[in-house]
């Protein structure tokens, strides 16, 4: 019995069952919003920096800080005994994800909707999701990892690792599929990223968890 309840806390909630509904419904919402009222993203946009928006930056916070507050720092050494899951993710980003993000973006713009798309248009259009395809997302990560009750400390390896990686495999990449040698890489946008997605609320994660296990204790830490 107690067997059968344990896998049902482990797994997906609601929420996280039908996160696909409610991501689409944002964006039908978003898209409402940008046509019929525009002041709201024109205003958004003034707090934005090297491509980073700062009030999303706080609601990516709002999902982030409670997985980091289940980060066990003394566990981040025992990911290197498990490095499957790392290659993994290191391969798929990097091996991977970039070439066929070329491959499917090549073929629905140059072959599908040739008739419908411009051809200097699709290249533009080519040239934008082969940098989207390069770049592995490090927000959202996390996310993803708190809704499925993955390992917060591995996951967070899995981050650092491919931001460090980003920093020298970016440029070479996009340069390979897009043909082009002068590939700008936008280090700010990057080092900020890294700032705001993972040091600021992982260092909060951490003071907190500290402060609540020393003055109350790891049970009640676990408890709440």
């Amino acid at each position: 019995m107690a067997l059968e309840n344990k896998k049902e806390k482990k797994g997906l909630g609601v929420f996280e069952r039908y996160l696909t509904i409610w991501v689409a419904l944002c964006i039908v919402v978003g898209i409402l919003i940008g046509r019929f009222i525009p002041q709201i993203p024109e205003t958004l946009n003034k707090f934005e920096y090297y491509n980073v928006s700062i009030p999303v930056a706080i609601l990516i916070w709002l999902m982030i800080y409670p997985m980091m507050l289940k980060i066990d720092f003394s566990s981040i050494v025992g990911v290197t005994k498990k490095p499957k899951g790392l290659i993994v993710t290191c391969v798929t980003n990097w091996l991977i994800k970039p070439f066929t993000m070329y491959l499917i973006t090549s073929f629905f713009l140059k072959v599908v909707f040739k008739t419908f798309i411009p051809s200097n248009l699709a290249t533009e259009y080519l040239a934008g999701a082969v940098l989207l395809g390069a770049a592995p997302c490090t927000a959202m990560v996390f996310v993803w990892s708190y809704l499925t009750k993955g390992d917060a400390a591995y996951t967070l390896v899995q981050v650092a690792v491919n931001d460090l990686i980003i920093l020298v495999a970016f440029a070479p990449i996009v340069a390979f599929l897009l043909g082009v040698s002068n590939v700008i890489v936008p280090y700010g946008t990057l080092i900020l990223s890294t700032i705001l997605f993972v040091v600021i609320p992982l260092t909060a994660g951490f003071l907190t968890r500290k402060s609540v296990i020393k003055n109350k204790g790891i049970e009640y830490f676990n408890d709440v």
